[in-house]
């Protein structure tokens, strides 16, 4: 075989190769900017599919406006004030949460209010709590006097008079308006969510939220 067809023939080789490999890299590059976080996500809540997939068929009736997320995500990290000074929602890591947003000028907030106080109440303790975040910014010591006026005694008082955590869920798409529900499991894996209102302490809820705990 001639010197100069050989020459050739491993050129067009080389040349291949550089190409497959720049077709790699490229891949590589887009990949880890537009999944990157995605496939992180999914590698931290892996175990957490099973649960948001179990419930599918139980959002339904009083809580059919839930919706389970195909591929877990963790959530992001909020800071906020709890009944005895700052904490984060991390501080709840090993139970499941129903993280719940609200203000007492929001009409639907205050109507199910007390629904989440009775869950609470019936669930709450070393696995579940119910997280009420208020999200007033003005006369915000009014907030407790409502509570009390209305009977709402078993949900401890969080609030968020900045609204940093509205303005970081809503950044990762996950709050539009009031009031906004996340379930979230002990892993801090966000399994649902929910925009409006719904009666949490009536069965169907109370079976979700169950199956959310994992029993």
């Amino acid at each position: 075989m001639p010197a100069r067809s050989f020459l050739s023939k491993r050129s067009l080789a080389a040349l291949a190769a550089l190409a497959v490999l720049g077709i790699a890299m490229l891949a590589f590059v887009l990949y880890g900017k537009a999944g990157g976080a995605g496939n992180q996500a999914a590698g931290e809540c892996r175990d957490s599919v099973q649960k948001s997939a179990a419930l599918v068929p139980l959002a339904k009736g009083e809580v059919a406006g839930l919706k389970p997320l195909k591929t877990p995500r963790p959530m992001p990290e909020l800071a906020f004030e709890g009944p005895k000074g700052p904490m984060t929602l991390a501080d709840f890591k090993g139970r499941t949460v129903l993280f719940n947003l609200w203000a007492t000028w929001c009409v639907p907030c205050r109507t199910e209010m007390p629904a989440l106080d009775r869950l609470q109440t019936e669930l709450g303790g070393e696995d579940f709590a119910v997280v009420a975040l208020n999200m007033d910014t003005r006369n915000v010591e009014k907030v407790p006097v409502w509570l009390k006026e209305n009977q709402i005694s078993a949900l401890p008082l969080y609030t968020d008079q900045p609204g940093n955590a509205f303005q970081k869920l809503r950044k990762e798409a996950l709050l539009t308006g009031l009031p906004t529900t996340l379930l979230v499991d002990g892993k801090g894996c966000l399994l649902a969510e929910m925009s409006g209102p719904a009666e949490w302490s009536g069965g169907e809820a109370v079976a979700l939220i169950r199956a959310a705990m994992g029993k």
